[in-house]
């Protein structure tokens, strides 16, 4: 019913920077809060930023002054702008979307296929 594709992974140097994207279609009504999730190989899936409906943000401790979301919601896409980048920020990044679909009440989790980010020189 809704699809998120993720684009813009690859390999970066240390210090680099690397913009993802994640459009969202389907049968969309309205979508919620967008997001971007990375799991390293070994450890669990933890949040990296999130964007509430209106423009309110969220970021792990971790990336706070290096990662920017944002969202283009005529487009149902968000992305991350990600700067100064560092080995520990190598993962698969997935996108999430909470939303409301058509024809349907409540509200549904969609994930992307993920993006593979590797920082190495």
């Amino acid at each position: 019913q809704v699809q998120l594709v993720e684009s813009g992974g690859g390999l970066v140097q240390p210090g680099g920077s690397l913009r993802l994207s994640c459009a969202a279609s389907g049968s969309i009504f309205r979508i919620n809060d967008m997001g971007w999730y990375r799991q390293a190989p070994g450890k669990q899936r933890e949040l990296v930023a999130v964007i509430i409906s209106g423009a309110n943000t969220n970021y792990a401790n971790s990336v706070k002054g290096r990662f920017t979301i944002s969202r283009d919601n005529a487009k149902n896409t968000v992305y991350l702008q990600m700067s100064s980048l560092k080995p520990e920020d190598t993962a698969v990044y997935y996108c999430n979307a909470v939303v409301e679909v058509l024809g349907q009440p409540g509200r549904y989790a969609y994930w992307g296929q993920g993006t593979q980010v590797t920082v190495s020189s």
